[in-house]
């Protein structure tokens, strides 16, 4: 069995329980998984099944995020799951100031991701760096946001701010909470968070663990396919006989000089893997063993 799984990650569990879980319904040995999710984050986790881990590294990037922000409070860890660090009233804030902020966190920004995530600072993870009380500060990274879009506004002395946010990878949901309270000079931590859309994958199609006992018990369970969330790529098909040089680790002659890289399909519409187009020749990049 290999493919993909469409994971609604339940709140709470980490991605390394997730793929855990995966690994014992499934019993299979070779699961993966693209996009860490927070345990206090829910939503779309894309779960790699067998030889399609292969195929994570080309997934695309982009992620969509719906999002509470918190004002008038900012943590240690800059959601819920941290320590109060200031703690002030937000009451007389307006819509208005809201939107005006939001502006600034729309197109390529410079952020800089909280203390208490996975980045690795000198070989060592920020979250285990913060734990043991050091004080070192994330990189600064570029990342992107496409869209923000506001949902929700709830006025209360610590009001809360609903949104829908489209981004690249790399970005981080917290870190736009607690900076736009900077920014709002009231402090801000984030609430809640469900990841609507990863990777080619959307929450609508997602099942979650007991939907899939259910399939699994039924037998009716089928890994999306392979090539399913890599349609932003474009495609090549091989004649027969150069699809077999191809699955052999052959480079193939191409009349097109575009370098790229794409699907690749026999004549039949077989996917056989993930081939780079450079110079006139396609070069295998990821071969599926036992399709070819």
């Amino acid at each position: 069995m290999f493919g993909f799984l469409n994971l609604d990650k339940p709140f709470d569990w980490t991605s390394h329980d997730c793929v855990a879980k995966t690994r014992k319904l499934l019993r299979i040995k070779k699961i993966g998984h693209a996009g860490t999710l927070d345990p206090a984050a829910t939503g779309v986790l894309p779960i790699a099944i067998g030889k399609a881990t292969r195929l994570l590294q080309f997934l695309p990037t982009d992620k969509a995020y719906k999002a509470t922000i918190r004002l008038g409070i900012q943590t240690t860890t800059d959601d819920l799951q941290g320590e109060i660090i200031t703690q002030k009233s937000a009451s007389d804030l307006d819509l208005a100031a809201l939107k005006t902020a939001l502006l600034q966190f729309k197109g390529k920004i410079e952020q800089i991701p909280p203390n208490y995530s996975a980045i690795q600072v000198d070989g060592k993870r920020l979250y285990d760096l913060a734990r043991k009380g050091e004080k070192i500060q994330a990189p600064v990274r570029n990342v992107e946001v496409f869209n923000i879009d506001i949902l929700d506004w709830r006025v209360s002395e610590f009001p809360e701010l609903d949104v829908n946010i489209v981004c690249g990878g790399g970005t981080y949901i917290r870190a736009i909470a607690r900076d736009l309270g900077m920014i709002l000079e009231t402090g801000g931590t984030l609430a809640a968070l469900q990841r609507t859309a990863s990777s080619g994958f959307n929450l609508i199609d997602s099942v979650n663990f007991n939907q899939l006992e259910a399939k699994l018990e039924a037998g009716t369970f089928q890994p999306m396919a392979a090539d399913a969330p890599l349609q932003h790529l474009n495609e090549i098909t091989l004649a027969e006989t150069e699809a077999l040089r191809w699955c052999q680790g052959q480079k193939i002659y191409l009349d097109e000089q575009v370098s790229q890289i794409a699907r690749v399909y026999n004549e039949q519409k077989l996917f056989l893997g993930i081939g780079e187009s450079k110079e006139g020749l396609l070069i295998p990049r990821m071969v599926l063993e036992g399709v070819c």
